[in-house]
C-alpha cells in the first residue's frame, strides 16, 4: 500500500508541474525544427561535453545534494526500503551504482561516463551485486526472481536481449531508470558498447528494439517526478549540463516514438531563431566542487563556456580569501570561441597547501552580457592518507570461466574510497594481459576466461590520490568442466526472518553456506543446511551464498 501511494504521489506531482523546465536561455535552442536522428544527434552535441565530478571516490558527497530524501538524513536509494543514513560509510551498506552498468562499455574508468552523475545513485550493497550487469526488464509471469527485496527484482525476463537474467526496479521508479537510459544512449552515442544486450552500436537509434518498446512504456506510465526534476537542477549545477528527457518528456516520443519522422518545436522562449547574449554554460547558480583533496595533491576540472550572441571577449577573474589556492587557464576568452555548438573550455586547477576548507568565486562578465555570471568554487584539503598492505586471500565459487577473487578488508580507521584489483590473466600462447578493476567491498566476481587460461590477482585500497602497496598475488586455475549454475536452476534458498532467529528454506540440501557482515567480511561459515535450518545472529544486515546459490541473499537479523 506504501509504495502505490508513492506511486500516486508522484503522478499527481508531474501532472501538476507539467514540463517544469522553461528554456528560457537557449540552452536546447539547436534542437527546434530537428527529428529522429538529428534531433539525437543535437541533444549529443549539446549534454556530452560537461564537467566532471573531482572523483569517483567522492561520489558520495555529490550525492548528498541530489539523492537524500526531504528533510532527513537518509539516502534516497531506488535499489531498496532501507534507511540508511548518509552518515554510513560507502562500501557497505551502500555501494555507488552505476544504473547502466561500467562493463557494457569495457569497464574503462578514464571516461565521463564512469562518474557522470545522470546515471549514477547510491544503491544498496546486495541489490547491486544481484542485479549485476544485467540490463532493465521485466520479470515473466510464472518464474521465481532469484532477488527480491520488495523494491528491486532479478530474474528471467520477458525480453532480455540474450542476457540470462534482467533487473526490475518498482514501478515508482521505472520511468525514472528510462530516463537515465534514454540520457545515456544519447550523451554517449559515439560509444564502443562491448555488452548490446539493451544498447546498440550507431548514433541511431542506439537501443534495441526491444528496449525502445520496453523504455517507452515505462517512461510513459511512470511520468516525471518531483524527486527528478529537483536531482536534474542539481546535477545541472554540478556538471553544467541537463538530462533533457527530464525537461521536457516529449523528446523521446520524438525520437523513439509516436512523434518520429515529425519535426521538434522547440522548448520555451530560448527556441527561438535569434535573441539577446546570453552565457548557456556554466548555468546559473553552478559550483565547482573538488570536495576532498590530499595537501599537497593537485586536482583539475574543466568548465566549459558556451554562449549565444555574444560579442568580443568575456573576462574571467577570481575573488575570495583563498583565491591563491585556485588558478585558471584563461583570464580573456573571445566570444568567437564560445559562440559555438560545443563552447570552449577554461581549465580550474585546486592545489591546497594546508589542510581546511576552501573557497573562491570565479567571475565571468563582458561578452555584451548585461551583469556577470559567478562559479562558486569549493575545495577541502585533507591530511594525506597512510594506507596498509592489504593480504589477498583465496578465490571462491571457482568455475570453468568465473570466480570471486578475495581479499581481508582494510582497517576500519583508514579512509579508504575503493580497492583496485590488479588482475593478469594468462593466455593458452603465453600472452599475459593486466587490466586493473575498481570494487567497493573486499570481493570481485571475475568471468571471461577462457580454456587452458588462468589469473593471478593481487589488490590495493585507494584513497585522494594515493594507493597502498600491492598485496601479495594469488593464483586461480578454472575448475575443468565445471559450469556456473545459478540458484533457480538447481535448488532457490530462500530467507525468512523472525524475531530471535533466522530460517533457511531449500528444496533440498546446500552445502558451503557463507553468512557475510555488511563489511563483505565472513561472519560465519556451515557445511549443509536442510529445509527449515535456523540460526540466531547478532542484529544486523547480513548477505547469505552457498553453494547452489552464489548470488547473495539479505538477511536482516532482528
Amino acid at each position: 500500500m506504501r509504495r502505490n501511494l508513492l506511486i500516486i504521489i508522484s503522478i499527481a506531482l508531474c501532472a501538476s508541474v507539467g514540463r517544469a523546465y522553461e528554456d528560457t536561455d537557449g540552452y536546447y535552442k539547436s534542437l527546434t525544427g530537428k527529428s529522429e536522428s538529428a534531433l539525437k544527434t543535437a541533444l549529443y552535441t549539446l549534454i556530452n561535453p560537461h564537467t566532471q565530478v573531482s572523483s569517483y571516490q567522492n561520489l558520495p558527497s555529490y550525492f548528498k545534494k541530489t539523492d537524500v530524501r526531504p528533510n532527513t538524513n537518509y539516502w534516497w536509494d531506488m535499489y531498496s526500503d532501507m534507511r540508511v543514513e548518509t552518515s554510513i560509510t560507502f562500501g557497505t551498506y551502500m555501494n555507488r551504482e552505476h544504473s547502466l552498468p561500467k562493463s557494457w562499455w569495457g569497464g574503462n574508468t578514464d571516461i565521463p561516463a564512469y562518474v557522470d552523475l545522470y546515471h549514477l545513485y547510491p544503491g544498496e550493497a546486495a541489490a547491486n551485486r544481484a542485479k549485476s550487469n544485467y540490463p532493465l526488464g521485466e520479470i515473466a509471469a510464472g518464474t521465481t526472481a532469484y532477488f527480491n527485496n520488495g523494491v528491486s527484482a532479478v530474474g528471467t525476463g520477458v525480453n532480455s536481449g540474450g542476457a540470462k537474467y534482467v533487473f526490475e526496479p518498482a514501478n515508482e521508479y521505472k520511468g525514472d531508470f528510462a530516463r537515465t537510459y534514454f540520457y545515456m544512449v544519447t550523451a554517449y552515442q559515439n560509444m564502443n558498447w562491448v555488452t548490446t544486450w539493451q544498447v546498440k552500436n550507431g548514433t541511431y537509434p542506439s537501443l534495441q528494439d526491444w528496449a525502445i518498446d520496453l523504455l517507452l512504456k515505462w517512461h510513459r506510465a511512470d511520468p516525471v517526478s518531483q524527486k527528478e526534476l529537483d536531482r536534474n537542477e542539481q546535477v545541472n549545477i554540478v556538471q553544467g549540463n541537463r538530462n533533457p528527457f527530464i525537461d521536457d518528456p516529449e523528446l523521446a516520443e520524438y525520437i523513439w516514438g509516436n512523434k518520429k519522422g515529425q519535426a521538434y518545436p522547440g522548448m520555451g522562449s530560448g527556441s527561438s531563431v535569434s535573441g539577446p547574449a546570453v552565457l548557456i554554460t556554466p548555468p546559473k547558480g553552478m559550483s565547482l566542487d573538488f570536495d576532498q583533496v590530499a595537501v599537497n595533491h593537485t586536482v583539475t576540472a574543466q568548465l566549459q563556456l558556451r554562449s549565444e550572441n555574444c560579442t568580443g571577449s568575456f573576462e574571467i577573474s577570481m575573488t575570495g580569501l583563498n583565491k591563491s589556492y585556485f588558478t585558471i587557464s584563461n583570464t580573456l576568452v573571445a566570444t568567437s570561441q564560445t559562440n559555438t555548438a560545443s563552447g570552449t573550455w577554461v581549465t580550474v586547477t585546486y592545489a591546497p597547501r594546508s589542510i581546511g576548507s576552501h573557497t573562491a568565486d570565479l567571475t565571468i562578465q563582458d561578452g555584451g552580457l548585461a551583469g556577470t555570471r559567478t562559479v562558486k568554487l569549493i575545495g577541502n584539503c585533507v591530511a594525506e592518507p597512510n594506507l596498509s598492505t592489504l593480504t589477498a586471500t583465496a578465490a571462491t565459487d571457482v568455475t570453468s570461466s568465473t570466480y570471486t577473487a578475495n581479499w581481508e578488508a582494510a582497517p576500519v580507521d583508514e579512509a579508504v574510497g575503493y580497492y583496485i584489483v590488479t588482475v593478469k590473466r594468462y593466455g593458452k600462447s603465453g600472452t599475459v594481459t593486466t587490466t586493473e578493476h575498481v570494487a567497493e567491498n573486499n570481493f570481485l566476481e571475475m568471468d571471461g576466461l577462457d580454456e587452458g587460461e588462468y589469473d593471478t590477482y593481487a589488490v590495493q585500497s585507494y584513497s585522494l590520490g594515493v594507493r597502498s602497496p600491492m598485496s601479495n598475488y594469488v593464483t586461480v586455475q578454472p575448475q575443468a568442466g565445471v559450469d556456473c549454475v545459478t540458484a533457480d536452476e538447481v535448488d532457490p534458498l530462500l530467507v525468512e526472518s523472525y524475531p530471535g532467529l533466522i530460517r533457511l528454506r531449500c528444496s533440498n540440501p546446500h552445502t558451503g553456506v557463507r553468512i557475510y557482515d555488511v563489511a563483505g567480511r565472513i561472519y560465519r561459515t556451515i557445511t549443509e543446511i536442510a529445509d527449515y535450518y535456523e540460526l540466531t545472529l547478532t542484529p544486523g544486515v547480513y548477505f547469505i551464498t552457498t553453494d547452489q546459490h552464489p548470488r547473495p541473499l539479505r538477511a536482516i537479523a532482528r
